[in-house]
């Protein structure tokens, strides 16, 4: 408890402790550690490490049962689960979930849902605060159409568009609901080499140009390692090891976890 009050002055994410167990398997286990606002943290480990159960718990799909997360000065388990992106977490995930027969603009603008007053009475007496409320989102829609290069497919529906451009899609949808914390999960995966790179730029500057943190799960390591000013390695629902790129890299315990032999 100490640790996460002390660390919720100087980080936006605050992970103290946190443990899951389903039945008899532990997933998490007393993981810790903080990430400051406007950092990019990689968040690394073979599969079946953990890193999938972190961010649902960081999205409230899953609760603790030990250890506590703060996120913005608050306690995340303070915050209903309908109302986390309200409070500024926005997420990817690693299977496509894009309304397939809607437009990339429609898309885009389900995520400018959170943002948004008007009630169903409002909408169906179609008041003007209606109005006003959809041409701003789609405004947003459009912003975010152009800073991800989706212009010229602004108006196709996204199951006519390849899975690269699928992928940026999904992650337009999640910066329309002006995430302060951003969770990608697996955003390189079924990429091509050239798209990774290119995703690599785009992370850096969804973290500079809109000034959102970033935290990411992958298994492309040369992405994470370029990208990210953190790393934070789990295997079997435990840290073990946190620092730059370059400190996790030659760390003894992550070279076993991946390679199964000691450094």
């Amino acid at each position: 408890m100490q640790q996460i009050q002390a660390a919720i002055g100087s980080s936006l994410l605050a992970v103290d402790g946190v443990s899951v167990h389903f039945g008899g398997i532990v997933a998490l286990d007393g993981v810790s550690f903080d990430i400051a606002p406007g950092q990019i943290a990689g968040l690394i480990g073979p599969n079946g490490a953990g890193k999938t159960t972190l961010f649902n718990c960081l999205s409230r799909l899953y609760r603790c049962q030990s250890g506590q997360i703060a996120f913005d000065g608050r306690p995340l388990l303070s915050i209903p689960r309908h109302r986390i992106a309200a409070a500024g977490i926005g997420r990817t995930f690693q299977n496509l979930a894009l309304f397939r027969t809607m437009t990339v603009q429609d898309n885009v603008m389900l995520g400018r849902h959170c943002r948004t007053r008007s009630g169903f009475l409002s909408n169906a007496l179609r008041l003007p605060r209606v109005a006003r409320e959809e041409r701003a989102s789609a405004d947003k829609a459009r912003e975010l159409v152009a800073f991800l290069g989706l212009e010229a497919a602004a108006d196709k529906r996204v199951s006519d568009l390849s899975f690269g451009t699928q992928k940026r899609v999904e992650l337009a949808r999640a910066l329309a609901s002006e995430p302060k914390l951003l969770l990608l999960d697996e955003p390189a995966s079924g990429l091509n080499h050239e798209e990774v790179d290119a995703l690599g730029k785009l992370i850096r500057d969804i973290r500079d140009r809109l000034r959102v943190t970033v935290l990411l799960v992958e298994h492309h390591m040369s992405l994470v390692m370029s990208v990210s000013d953190k790393v934070v390695a789990l295997n079997f629902g435990r840290k073990i090891a946190e620092g730059t790129p370059a400190e996790v890299q030659q760390h003894p315990e992550v070279v076993q976890a991946y390679l199964g032999t000691s450094a």
